[in-house]
């Protein structure tokens, strides 16, 4: 779908091309003359000869052949505009900045879907409508200003949003951010961002393709194109952050099942990013910070040296990183009394390393060799260093830059006071570095790149399960929620340990049921959602004559059809729930059961399928961990068997798609086993 048309054209026509720069047309025109392409430029202007000194044509079919067309005119006149370019002028690269397409109207709609029916026909790439172009190292097809620093090494940028990409690339070149293309891919009529990240997988070049990619989404309609793409890019070595927008709901979901109220549409993009590898970022500021970072060799530890010359943004970034997790080591010893030495007095070197304000470059220089050579505990620096004007500090910024270049270790340049010290700093992002202004958000954003989980296997290895069993199960079903018997089949075929439990409708046969169980019992209404709410769970039934008592009171409970029976266990209550969320597939979700699922909302979720590594690093991240490891002196939940239940719910829900909600809820979990007691299963087919 991507030819080389419209990343590395023959020749560019600008079709609405005019000297009036404050328009697209214009705006397009110059950023292309003045960009490094090399081949012929064509302009349709049916009101000028000439377009700001290039030959200018009536109309389209008066073009010679040209290979790629930057179209800026009214949508209406686009359809008549593409056909004629590329049926008769073998165009085959079309950049559509003109709006009024599907954003704005059904007709408009239509229009565009005519436009790209006519491009696929002839093997033809579109991006657009309604964006502000493409940029790429051959040539500039946006009419955006001014174009960022261009570099082989630097960003590929991906944005559903033209306005919000001029924003994004703005933030990123005040820090020195080089870029390698921007797309804008607009409306997505035929590239949205799951193509573009498909390209630059299959053509990526270990020797020559850029290893960092951002990413602006306000819409994901391909999330396992997506998913396959962007995972493969962070095998191959590259690194991706992205916004995803557009997340919040309005008002509260209808959800008639745990997993339902606590999945939604955002947690699957979570869980989709996580196991792709991406940092989800929440705005410009923290996307720009980790892009910075990602041009900085990747930190291999979590053990920090701040170094810096003023004592209050020092705090701060400790502070920042700390409550991250990063660890900031005490540094101590005869090689950190040495280094003090080479300091002036009132320095201290026990981290943070402070140099004090009247510190110099030779100074900052010993320090940082020091980090690199004499304290294996430091994996990586943070330098914070401004100024109040007074004199100019180029040396400084100059050691800085030699710093970076040789050290082993990464090294995070923070400047805080650009406004004193500008010169120095543009210097510095001219020499290709790239900084942080603030120290905070450094430390918030590092922490965040350091502790998102590697990518997922491709292919992750998952528990046998009788599929066969499944499928029948879930072939004979109707939509709605499973009968208790047929809950029953499914789980034995997918191997999820349950409790020896029956249903009764009449008293006789629950008693029967009772003594084919065995003391003690839970009892369990039948047909409300929430059985607790109603005084529908009876815990520590010991004899028949509670089980006839008990039968008697609850099966009056309003929707109770029957009556539940299962063997009493003990343990640590604990939750598997998973969720068909549209085109995402299952999002699994584990954590704490029973009451505390309502109350501490403490879960971690992750898209199926899922080894069970996969599982038990979600079990990890549990806030409430310390309660499965078995906190003072509690019996622990065994964690091997809870990860091999949350794999085996992912292969459940593998094998059988149409479960749309799912609920073990609670699971019981001892150090021995983990067994569900109560189960829902919802078909929607």
């Amino acid at each position: 779908m991507i030819n080389k048309e419209l990343l590395n054209p023959s020749s560019v026509v600008v079709v609405g091309g005019s000297d009036d720069v404050n328009k697209p047309g214009g705006a397009v025109l110059r950023n292309l003359l003045e960009s490094n392409f090399n081949g012929p430029v064509y302009v349709v202007n049916p009101k000028a000869e000439n377009v700001q000194g290039v030959k200018s044509y009536a109309s389209v079919d008066d073009l010679p052949h040209v290979g790629c067309a930057i179209i800026a005119i009214a949508a209406k006149f686009c359809l008549e505009t593409v056909e004629t370019l590329a049926r008769e002028k073998g165009t085959r690269g079309f950049v559509i900045l003109s709006a009024g397409f599907s954003e704005e109207s059904e007709e408009g709609a239509r229009l565009e879907r005519k436009i790209v029916e006519i491009i696929d026909s002839v093997g033809g790439s579109l991006i657009g409508p309604n964006c502000t172009g493409i940029l790429t190292t051959h040539y500039n097809g946006q009419f955006t200003s001014p174009a960022p620093a261009l570099d082989a090494k630097g960003i590929d940028f991906i944005s559903g949003s033209g306005a919000t990409a001029v924003f994004i690339v703005d933030n990123g070149m005040r820090k020195g951010l080089k870029f390698n293309s921007i797309w804008s891919v607009g409306n997505s009529a035929q590239i949205g961002v799951e193509e573009a990240l498909e390209y630059l997988d299959v053509t990526f070049d270990p020797a020559t393709s850029s290893r960092v990619k951002l990413l602006y989404i306000e819409s994901m309609n391909k999330p396992d194109k997506f998913l396959r793409h962007a995972s493969s890019l962070v095998r191959k070595g590259c690194r991706i952050a992205g916004i995803k927008s557009g997340s919040s709901e309005a008002g509260g979901r209808a959800a008639s099942s745990h997993t339902g109220a606590l999945a939604s549409p955002d947690l699957a993009v979570d869980a989709l990013f996580r196991k792709a590898g991406i940092v989800r970022c929440h705005g410009r500021e923290e996307l720009t910070t980790v892009a910075g970072i990602f041009m900085y060799p990747e930190l291999r530890g979590k053990n920090m040296a701040v170094i810096t010359h003023a004592g209050g943004p020092a705090v701060m970034l400790t502070d920042a990183l700390s409550n991250g997790g990063m660890e900031i080591p005490h540094l101590s010893g005869a090689k950190a009394d040495a280094l003090l030495e080479k300091l002036f007095p009132g320095s201290s070197v026990g981290n943070p390393i402070d140099f004090l304000a009247t510190g110099t470059a030779e100074q900052l220089g010993a320090i940082i060799d020091s980090c690199n050579d004499d304290f294996d505990a430091v994996d990586g620096m943070a330098v914070i260093f401004g100024s109040p004007g007074l004199f100019p500090i180029y040396d400084v910024y100059e050691l800085i830059t030699e710093k970076i270049r040789a050290s082993p270790k990464p090294i995070f340049p923070i400047f805080p006071s650009y406004g004193w010290v500008k010169g120095e700093i543009e210097e510095f992002v001219r020499g290709g570095g790239a900084y942080f202004p603030d120290e905070v958000i450094l430390g918030t954003t590092l922490a965040k790149v350091f502790n998102t989980p590697a990518v997922q296997s491709e292919c992750p290895t998952l528990p046998q399960i009788d599929t066969a069993r499944v499928r029948t199960v879930i072939d004979r079903a109707e939509n709605g929620y499973l009968a208790p018997e047929q809950i029953h089949e499914l789980l034995d075929a997918a191997g999820i340990a349950r409790a020896r439990e029956g249903v009764a409708d009449n008293v006789e046969g629950c008693v029967e049921l009772a003594r084919r169980i065995g003391f003690p019992l839970v009892m369990k209404v039948v047909g409300p959602v929430h059985k607790s709410d109603v005084g529908g769970v009876v815990l520590n039934v010991n004899d028949e004559e509670t089980v006839r008592r008990e039968f008697g009171r609850m099966i009056r409970i309003p929707e109770t059809h029957a009556i539940l029976l299962a063997q009493q266990l003990r343990g640590t209550e604990v939750f598997i729930g998973a969720k068909r969320e549209g085109d995402f597939g299952h999002i699994v979700m584990c954590g704490l059961g029973g009451i505390f699922i309502e109350a501490l909302k403490d879960v971690v979720s992750d898209l199926a399928p899922l080894s069970e590594n996969d599982a038990r690093g979600m079990i990890r991240k549990l806030q409430s961990y310390a309660i499965i490891q078995g906190t003072r002196g509690q019996e622990p939940v065994n964690e091997a068997r809870f990860a091999e239940m949350v794999s085996r719910v992912s292969a459940l829900v593998t094998a059988a798609p149409e479960i749309f909600e799912m609920d073990l809820n609670p699971l019981l979990g001892n150090r021995d086993d983990v067994v569900a007691v109560d189960a829902r299963i919802r078909i929607e087919k």
